[in-house]
């Protein structure tokens, strides 16, 4: 089934305009079926197709006609299959739109960070998308800061982010803000939350005092946890008693998440509201729990990355990783930007922050002034057995 869509909209043109230029086309062949929010590496596929793009990472020809891009990921190590499932998803981007204007190189950093964007610089590329990790930022920064050269990360560390780095990842903070919002206008007032130890567990903390600042709402309680079952469930039981809220945020996956549901329910408080975090998407065993049913949380939409995913599969023998629309969305942003781009000139960065934003596989997003992208999300709700829909995601972004 065709579906067409913009790679990138003006806020001048809008995204329904914009859906005809001939990038529109690209993601027309894309697909994706659901997989996990928390990747789970394939084990019985055959190995990935390698990138008809891809060159040596040393001794690159001149180049009058195509621009030099870096691709940082880790194609070997702990994270390797991440790595190559983005690296996979850029190759379909380039086949979807028929691109020729781009030299895409990829370089691992799991031997070295550092090392890999000191070569992508001395190789002359002029826009570095990556690196995965938040950790290899830094690294990467340093080698190309001077060379004026701007990256864009595939991590949701949104703390990374600069003026030459620029985060695409999906922010948990952000999906947070959603739903509280979404609560809060459907009867929501007094919220607690459960948090697990650690960066995660207090950045959700910090997103939902900043939602109920600016949304209105009381803050209740919160307990905190290790992660573990009898830990979380010790929590809920602490919560249970304190007792006062009317909506329970838990920031955790699927499982522990549960767990913790079956306590903050039990003795006749079925009432009680769960909001859950974007950990919750693609996690199709929650609909099976009438512990969380009526549970809200936010998330790009999954409409696109199923078709998006047959796509991969079929070209490359395995299901994506989740993260692996990264890749896609990041190369249309290039093509997009690159219609204004001379070749040989610096990456006209500024392009980067067009209020009216830009639409892909994961539906519309722009870049904010502090390089941190903003996504339209939607709102799902656990509803007897299923994950339903209950507000959409906004189609664009307002001026």
């Amino acid at each position: 089934m065709d579906f067409r869509i913009s790679a990138a909209a003006s806020s001048r043109s809008g995204f329904g305009r914009a859906a005809r230029n001939a990038l529109a086309a690209a993601i027309g062949a894309v697909v994706l079926a659901g997989c996990s929010v928390i990747p789970k590496t394939q084990t019985d596929a055959p190995p990935p197709v390698a990138s008809p793009t891809a060159q040596p990472t040393t001794g690159l020809p001149t180049d009058d006609t195509r621009h030099r891009v870096a691709l940082l990921l880790p194609t070997s190590g702990n994270t390797g299959a991440v790595g190559q499932s983005l690296a996979n998803a850029t190759t379909m981007a380039l086949l979807d739109t028929n691109a020729n204007n781009l030299r895409i190189t990829t370089y691992d950093t799991s031997t070295g960070a550092a090392a890999a964007a000191r070569q992508a610089i001395a190789d002359g590329n002029k826009l570095i998308l990556g690196p995965l990790l938040a950790d290899n930022v830094p690294a990467v920064q340093a080698a190309a800061r001077p060379a004026r050269v701007p990256a864009i990360a595939f991590s949701n560390d949104a703390s990374v982010a600069s003026a030459d780095v620029l985060v695409m990842g999906h922010i948990p903070e952000q999906s947070i803000r959603r739903t509280v919002r979404y609560a809060r206008s459907n009867g929501s007032n007094r919220f607690s939350a459960l948090l697990p130890d650690g960066d995660y567990g207090q950045k959700s903390f910090s997103a939902l005092q900043n939602a109920l600042r600016d949304y209105g709402g009381q803050l209740i309680s919160s307990e905190t946890y290790a992660r573990g079952n009898t830990s979380i469930v010790s929590a809920a039981q602490r919560l249970r008693s304190s007792g006062g809220y009317d909506t329970v945020l838990i920031a955790d996956g699927a499982r522990l998440a549960t767990q913790a549901a079956g306590q903050l329910r039990s003795d006749g408080a079925s009432g009680v509201r769960l909001l859950g975090t974007e950990l919750w998407s693609g996690e199709a065993s929650l609909a099976q729990s009438s512990n969380v049913n009526g549970a809200l949380f936010s998330a790009v939409s999954d409409g696109r990355f199923r078709r998006f995913a047959d796509s991969y599969k079929q070209r490359f023998g395995n299901k994506p990783y989740r993260i692996a629309t990264l890749g896609y969305d990041a190369v249309l942003l290039t093509l997009r930007v690159a219609r204004d781009w001379r070749v040989g000139d610096p990456f006209p960065k500024s392009q980067l922050y067009d209020r009216g934003g830009f639409l892909g596989v994961d539906g519309a997003f722009r870049f904010n002034r502090q390089g941190i992208a903003e996504r339209a999300l939607e709102v799902r709700e656990i509803r007897s057995g299923e994950i339903v829909q209950v507000d959409a995601a906004p189609q664009s972004f307002g001026s």
